[in-house]
């Protein structure tokens, strides 16, 4: 079964920092692309961060500077949230080939 499992979502204060996980299990096809996206309520999902497998990343304005992603392996990726805003509050979901997406993980901010 091919699936998408993140980790490390929490309710964390403003300045904070947290590090999400999402490990691919099932893949038995080529992975050319790991991410985040993020979904807050009332809003469109937006990217966080995307890696592909040469390393080259790619952020979405609103994270850049504070938020690091990279994987240990093909199939884990990592985001490093630091500098944390009450803005940052979503459900952060992990993608794979820009079609596979995780049940996501929620990411609570407070001011």
């Amino acid at each position: 079964q091919v699936q998408l499992v993140e980790s490390g979502g929490g309710l964390v204060q403003a300045g904070g920092s947290l590090r999400l996980s999402c490990t691919a299990s099932g893949i038995t096809f080529s992975i050319a692309t790991m991410g985040w996206y993020r979904q807050a309520p009332g809003k469109q999902r937006e990217l966080v961060a995307t890696i592909t497998r040469s390393d080259s990343t790619n952020y979405g304005d609103a994270v850049k500077g504070r938020f690091t992603i990279s994987r240990d392996n093909a199939k884990k990726v990592y985001l490093q949230m630091n500098s944390l805003k009450p803005e940052d509050t979503a459900v952060y979901y992990c993608n794979l080939n820009g079609w596979l997406w995780g049940q996501g993980t929620q990411v609570t901010v407070s001011s």
